[in-house]
């Protein structure tokens, strides 16, 4: 039996990827359950909806070791043969758990999930959390890299596999009509440089409006920025959303300014959506979208050019049905479940 276990089950990209994970492994047979340090979250109902097994383990913040000790009890008492951590605080405790609990014959997997170098301990933790692990499955070159720059992890023990979406899922939220709406959905983190796709609009007519999806940390320092800059009618926080569909049917055009990505999901969500995508050239991000050929790419934080690159995708008719279609295209080459699935199945054993 194989456990999948991260730090939180609410709504983003790594818990996603988790999710669609443990429901096609199950639907191919393999005996698979889900774990998280945190408490209930609502992809946990998502998860138990299609029949996995899920346990929240309760944490009530990142030192809590009674979390530790949960998981080296439920690892005793399932007895699985092998963990697959995603993120660091899940990898840091599945580590200390199989340690410290008797789980020495149980295979480690960890998973790297970001680019981003901030905060350092995070790095420093996972480089210790590393030398329990058998392999280290990352999901894109850059953090491939980062991994041995910053972790001290050798290539050979890496293993890339791309995080992938179900294209027929997204059929028909675009809209048929390409139009000025803007989209951002992800989490208001600093790291996303939501900042700059605000300043942005200031370089942009008034018919160009602007919507987020998402909750975080930076919401309040969001909000006083639209109100400073006079904004609110032209910006809008939406909060969050049960599933991109919602986000994306929603907006003509994505854009993902971050500073740094691990991958960014949301990226092959909207291409495969049809919906043309504009970000920042930053690690992760480059190794998804190729420019001029299936996005825009343009330097990070620079709110001047992100809004040229907006509305050169809104106004230039011909290069937005190239740049979608190529998209597209990409996504099924590159990002589906059958190939990325088979190279996970490979990765566990199963």
């Amino acid at each position: 039996m194989i456990l999948l276990l991260i730090t939180d089950l609410e709504i983003g990209g790594t818990p996603t990827v988790v999710r669609e994970l443990a429901l096609r492994l199950a639907r191919q047979g393999v005996a698979v359950e889900v774990a998280c340090l945190a408490g209930r979250g609502p992809v946990a109902d998502q998860i138990e909806a299609v029949g996995v097994p899920v346990h929240c383990l309760g944490a009530c913040c990142a030192t809590d070791v009674r979390a530790i000790i949960r998981l080296g009890q439920l690892v005793r008492q399932q007895k699985y043969h092998t963990v697959l951590s995603f993120l660091v605080h899940a990898n840091v405790a599945a580590a200390l758990a199989l340690a410290t609990f008797g789980g020495h014959a149980v295979r480690l997997i960890q998973s790297i999930q970001t680019t981003q170098p901030n905060p350092r301990w995070h790095w420093l933790a996972q480089t210790m959390a590393a030398h329990g692990a058998a392999r280290i499955v990352v999901p894109s070159p850059s953090v491939a890299e980062v991994a041995r720059e910053r972790c001290d992890i050798p290539g050979e023990k890496i293993t890339v596999i791309p995080n992938a979406v179900d294209v027929d899922a997204y059929a028909g939220v675009a809209s048929p009509f390409a139009g000025t709406r803007i989209g951002f959905l992800g989490r208001l983190d600093p790291i996303k440089r939501i900042v700059d796709l605000i300043d942005a609009m200031t370089f942009l007519d008034d018919c160009y409006t602007l919507h987020i999806f998402g909750e975080g940390s930076e919401h309040a320092v969001l909000v006083e920025q639209i109100t400073r800059l006079g904004l609110s009618a032209r910006v809008t926080l939406h909060g969050q959303v049960s599933s991109p569909q919602d986000a994306l049917g929603k907006m003509d055009i994505l854009v993902l300014p971050s500073d740094a990505e691990g991958f960014g999901l949301v990226l092959i969500e909207a291409m495969a959506a049809g919906i043309p995508v504009v970000a920042a050239d930053a690690p992760g991000i480059r190794d998804v979208v190729q420019p001029n050929q299936t996005g825009l790419l343009v330097p990070c934080r620079a709110p001047a050019a992100l809004a040229k690159a907006i509305d050169t995708v809104a106004t230039n008719v011909a290069m937005r049905r190239r740049l979608v279609e190529s998209a597209r295209q990409d996504v099924e080459t590159r990002f589906t479940w059958e190939p990325v699935l088979r190279q996970y199945r490979q990765l566990l054993e199963v």
